[in-house]
């Protein structure tokens, strides 16, 4: 009998805050729908330790969840040198407002930096598709 099987995926509970890339706005600009856009917009980076936890490499599929949403994407690794353990970054894009909830607090605008997710290894499920 494979106990392994009854023991739940490690998960990692991170906030995930946003940015802008430039080379993601170009390929957007090219092709909203495209493989190079959904390539460069459809990431985590996360701190080495975070995906030693998860046991995930690099270009792995990892589920972000959180009680807005659920969203399949690529693991990468930030490359900082400063450690960032629970801190994960993502762009602005469908992929990540997926996880942000609709609620302003009055302002009118979403809370694009502050995303509160869990982390867990999506075991080879392919990244979510968007819907035209």
């Amino acid at each position: 009998m494979d106990f392994g099987s009854f023991l739940a995926a490690p998960e990692v509970k991170v906030k995930v805050i946003t940015y802008r890339d430039i080379f993601q706005d170009k390929a957007m600009l090219e092709n909203r729908f495209g493989n190079e856009y959904k390539d460069l917009s459809a990431v985590i980076k996360l701190d080495h330790a975070d995906l030693k936890q998860l046991d995930v490499k690099k270009g792995d599929t990892v589920i972000l969840k959180n009680s807005f949403g659920r969203v399949v994407v690529k693991a990468m690794e930030s490359g900082y040198e400063t450690p960032h353990k629970g801190i994960a970054y993502m762009p602005k894009s469908p992929w990540s407002n997926m996880l942000v909830s609709d609620e302003t607090g009055g302002t009118g605008v979403p809370k694009f930096k502050d995303i509160s997710v869990t982390v867990s290894s999506a075991k080879g499920e392919k990244v979510t598709e968007l819907m035209l």
